[in-house]
């Protein structure tokens, strides 16, 4: 089996919800997630965010579930940590 455990995502995002309300619904998809957030860029609308995920096994579509949920747009998956893990584990 193949597990994802880090991510670093592009996103942009409405002022609000703020990045503190982000981050807590990205590491609310899954029970070990840790999530790094970074504003990049701010406009008058919107923001530009680095985010980085890890965790044991990240779930990719409920964290697109968690951005869309709060009005982001996932602008693109700029890295991608993946594990082999023997199925007999």
């Amino acid at each position: 089996m193949i597990t994802v455990k880090r991510l670093a995502l592009d996103i942009l995002k409405p002022h609000h919800p703020d990045v503190l309300e982000l981050a807590r619904a990205i590491a609310a998809c899954g029970p070990d997630y840790r999530v790094l957030l970074t504003v990049v860029e701010m406009d008058d609308k919107t923001e530009t965010l680095e985010v980085i995920v890890e965790g044991a096994s990240l779930d990719m579509d409920r964290i697109r579930e968690a951005i869309s949920g709060l009005g982001g747009s996932l602008h693109s998956i700029d890295e991608v940590e993946v594990q082999a893990v023997p199925d007999d584990e």
